[in-house]
């Protein structure tokens, strides 16, 4: 009994969190579906990643907000409908709600069916920029839940490098402790510049963190 008052206790101060949170009310109030669209919108801005009339491949998208913010950016107007000037692939193991000018790939991107499906919606393009929001679901064993982070990275990191343009882009989602140290290794030894970033709305108690990679270097360099 004391186990499930306690978490009681801890599931009502996280709505409470959650409720009061600066950029759920925020989310709310712009119509985006989540928060993590002030990950990207932060990212971006800072870097200056995403342009009007780019082809962008957002992996992991559901519920759809970094779609939503892609799709704001690239609109001649920033609006949520209307012209769309660029083009924008996502793919999620979960369904996601249509976002207005976003194709949609449902299927799991560790799967060779799936990714061939991607392939061939890229239809002989190079994307402009790759985003990454997977992430595992976790056991709580630590060394089985970095093996599934560490091999998801790899497959994103995997994709930029043959399915991206060579001064393209690469976000993708990561967390702090085991197997972070790798996966900067992995990110400098593919791109030219890498850049960590902690958004303000990723919170603080979160160990995740972002990896930006940009420009793809040449396997003679990366060796």
């Amino acid at each position: 009994m004391k186990a499930q008052t306690k978490s009681k206790k801890v599931n009502r101060a996280w709505i409470n969190d959650h409720v009061n949170d600066t950029y759920v009310k925020l989310a709310q109030k712009e119509g985006y579906r989540a928060r993590a669209a002030y990950k990207l919108k932060e990212i971006d801005e800072t870097l200056h990643l995403v342009r009007p009339g780019q082809l962008v491949v957002d992996l992991g998208s559901t519920p759809g907000a970094w779609s939503q913010y892609l799709r704001r950016r690239m609109s001649p107007k920033g609006a949520a409908v209307g012209e769309l000037n660029g083009t924008i692939l996502a793919l999620d193991i979960l369904p996601m709600e249509p976002v207005e000018g976003v194709t949609f790939l449902l299927g799991d991107f560790q799967e060779p069916e799936v990714l061939a499906r991607l392939e061939a919606a890229l239809a002989g393009r190079k994307a402009d920029v790759v985003v990454s929001d997977m992430a595992p679901n976790l056991s709580g064993i630590a060394s089985a839940d970095t093996a599934r982070i560490l091999g998801l990275v790899e497959l994103a990191i995997d994709f930029a490098v043959h399915h991206m343009k060579p001064e393209g882009a690469l976000v993708a989602k990561v967390f702090h402790g085991g197997g972070y140290g790798e996966l900067v290794r992995l990110f400098k030894e593919t791109f030219k510049a890498v850049k960590p970033m902690k958004p303000k709305a990723s919170r603080d108690k979160s160990s995740e963190t972002f990896l930006v990679g940009i420009g793809l270097k040449t396997p003679r360099q990366s060796a």
